[in-house]
């Protein structure tokens, strides 16, 4: 999919060196879970999440002291942009920005009155620091929770939009917005008004969605919508895990999408059935871990594993390379066309042989 065929336009903000909206690609972000006090195990993760591929990490900074953190982080030469995630200690935001972070993340009715937001402001002003506005369903105000009852998507787009306008106020628009929710239908819902009322980049996600299987699914339906709408510059998948597991469920929404220059590898396998001759699934689940260690996950074609005839290269016939397996053995496709039969323990180093020849080809 060529998603600036269909994408909202924004305007463009730069997080560090990374630019979000416009015509860029769609960042992936995460969260570090570590104790931030803690700089080797913050800075370890920080930097196993940018070897995954996040192009932005967040980390907490709950007071001044955590602050530090950030300052130790910019020394050592990490080069990943890093977002302090600020709540209630407006100070802690001046001191992540005195020591350079690369975005702030605040609820500016978390903080304290509006000479604290002016403040945060003016610090992020001076450095060329973007804001981004986090909304969800546990921050609305009293008197927007009134109007509605109850923070529905309705009572979310105008919170964020309402801090948005606290921001314009100062004469700052260097701000991303982000509105989250459990709620994954009210998630795309307030995500789609927001999209409609202003031009900000919009940051996606769906929270506390759960442990890396029920997680990954909400992530997928909620993230997957909205980038289908064409609205998302850049995105996290939560999840109860290991954050480096946020990073390959992240990779496999954009790929799923087939979004242009970042879908990577395309898998396309049947579900099996009592046609089927060969271990096909066990067989799936080798060949991801083989382009894995290859490092060939990210190369942007479709490779097909087809547990017969009936389903080979007939249906996946638009894939760049595929197997159609027999009894022992299997069918060697390219393009809907066959190629040679290959015995069952062939099929694995035989198609790692054959995607490494079309990555060179494409060199």
């Amino acid at each position: 999919m060529n998603y600036n065929k269909i994408r909202r336009k924004t305007r463009e903000i730069n997080i560090g060196g990374v630019k979000i909206g416009g015509e860029n690609k769609i960042a992936i972000q995460s969260m570090t879970n570590t104790d931030t006090k803690n700089f080797e195990a913050t800075l370890d993760q920080i930097k196993r999440l940018s070897s995954a591929g996040c192009d932005i990490v967040r980390i907490t900074v709950p007071d001044e002291e955590a602050a530090e953190t950030i300052r130790k982080i910019k020394e050592s030469g990490v080069r990943t942009p890093i977002v302090a995630d600020i709540h209630f200690d407006y100070r802690a935001a001046l001191k992540s920005a005195e020591y350079g972070v690369d975005k702030i993340r605040i609820n500016p009715g978390n903080i304290g009155d509006e000479d604290r937001v002016r403040a945060v402001i003016n610090a992020c002003k001076e450095r060329n620091i973007p804001i981004r506005i986090g909304v969800n369903s546990g921050s609305v105000e009293k008197h927007i929770l009134e109007k509605y009852g109850s923070p529905t998507p309705e009572a979310l787009c105008e919170s964020a939009l309402f801090h948005a306008s606290i921001l314009e106020k100062y004469d700052f628009y260097d701000t991303a917005i982000s509105i989250k929710s459990s709620d994954v239908s009210g998630m795309i819902e307030a995500n789609r008004l927001v999209a409609e009322r202003c031009d900000y980049p919009i940051h996606i996600g769906v929270t506390e969605a759960g442990n890396e299987r029920r997680g990954a699914i909400k992530s997928a339906i909620g993230i997957g919508s909205l980038l289908a709408d064409g609205i998302g510059d850049t995105l996290r998948v939560s999840l109860t895990a290991d954050p480096v597991r946020e990073i390959a469920a992240a990779k496999d929404i954009l790929s799923a999408l087939e979004i242009e220059g970042q879908c990577g590898m395309n898998i396309v396998s049947c579900p099996t059935c009592g046609r089927t001759k060969i271990n096909l699934i066990e067989l799936s689940d080798r060949f991801e871990n083989a382009i894995a260690e290859e490092g060939l996950s990210d190369l942007p074609i479709t490779v097909a594993l087809m547990g017969c005839i009936v389903n080979g290269p007939g249906e996946a016939r638009e894939a760049d390379i595929g197997i159609a397996g027999g009894k022992g053995e299997a069918l060697l496709f390219k393009h809907g066309q066959p190629v040679r039969k290959i015995t069952e323990n062939e099929i694995i180093p035989t198609l790692i042989s054959e995607i490494k020849k079309i990555k060179e080809e494409r060199k």
